[in-house]
């Protein structure tokens, strides 16, 4: 799933190449990715980009027509969803289909464009027209932005107070924090050297500080190593930046012990014992509760 860095990226990049731009064609092909009808979609058709931005992992597309109001196209790709740009997209509207284009936006003076993908059978991504982004709820409920520098020690410490989830789930909650997925929730954590299943109200104040300084880090570092990349290199980068998510089975790059994992329903996370359990393994928790 893109996340914040990845996000960011692509947003940095979709300004240097549609901001000025007049969106020529709207094609708005898997109906189950639209999240709003009024105004539609097509209503940007005409209409000059004047600016992107990245609110969580939701990118932020504006675009005026003076004297209208603007129109803000919102886009959540979710688990599976990618954005891809084309330098020489064809005219040919494209046809509803099976395959994983879910819209197409043309440029008017050029053939370039992008396209917005879905891989799998399991849809989420959403696309949003709306005339102010906080329309769109899951942008609404968004948490503050890790990488604002209003987010302090003293902000995080207030987050912790009270808090009964365990550090994973915290992280991963977009209406706590903004931007952080499985990933780099288990990035983090590696780096804060702490376990996923530790309580977050039990943080000590120096535990607070490391774990704020490791989300700072992470995150900068990633968006620091996706930074004047094309849309179509993110994910390798995203992979091969990675030091124990999707690394199960691996040595650690700190220590050298081998990285564990531990399944959920739907999802997974990587950790190193060494590193963040005290060299105890943890316990699948379908089965048995976290060994401390």
């Amino acid at each position: 799933m893109p996340e914040l860095p990845e996000v960011e990226a692509l947003s940095v990049f979709l300004t240097d190449n549609l901001v000025g731009q007049v969106i020529g064609r709207v094609h708005p092909v898997a109906v189950n990715a639209l999240k709003t009808y009024q105004p539609p979609v097509t209503a940007l058709e005409g209409r000059t980009v004047t600016a992107v931005g990245r609110r969580g992992k939701f990118l932020v597309i504006t675009a005026s027509a003076p004297p209208a109001a603007n129109l803000h196209l919102v886009i959540h790709l979710a688990r599976a969803g990618w954005l891809r740009w084309q330098q020489n997209m064809s005219d040919v509207p494209p046809h509803p289909g099976k395959g994983p284009l879910a819209l197409r936006v043309r440029l008017a003076d050029s053939s370039s464009g992008f396209d917005l993908t879905e891989a799998g059978t399991k849809k989420g991504l959403a696309v949003s027209c709306v005339a102010d982004p906080a329309e769109v709820p899951g942008v609404a409920r968004l948490g503050p932005d890790p990488l604002d520098p209003a987010f302090t020690v003293a902000a995080l410490r207030a987050m912790l107070a009270g808090e009964r989830r365990q550090l994973k789930g915290m992280l991963r909650d977009q209406s706590v924090l903004a931007g952080i997925g499985n990933a780099y929730s288990d990035e983090i954590l590696h780096a804060a050297r702490m376990s996923p299943f530790k309580q977050a109200a039990r943080l000590t104040e120096a535990e607070t500080e490391t774990l704020h300084r490791a989300i700072g880090d992470t995150l900068r570092d990633a968006v620091a190593r996706s930074h004047g990349l094309a849309a179509g290199e993110l994910k390798a980068e995203k992979k091969t930046g990675l030091r124990v998510h999707g690394r199960a089975g691996q040595p650690c790059p700190v220590c050298g012990d081998t990285i564990r994992e531990v399944s959920f329903a739907d999802s997974a996370l990587q950790y190193c014992p060494t590193c963040q359990t005290g060299g105890k393994p943890l316990a699948d928790r379908r089965l048995s509760r976290l060994l401390k």
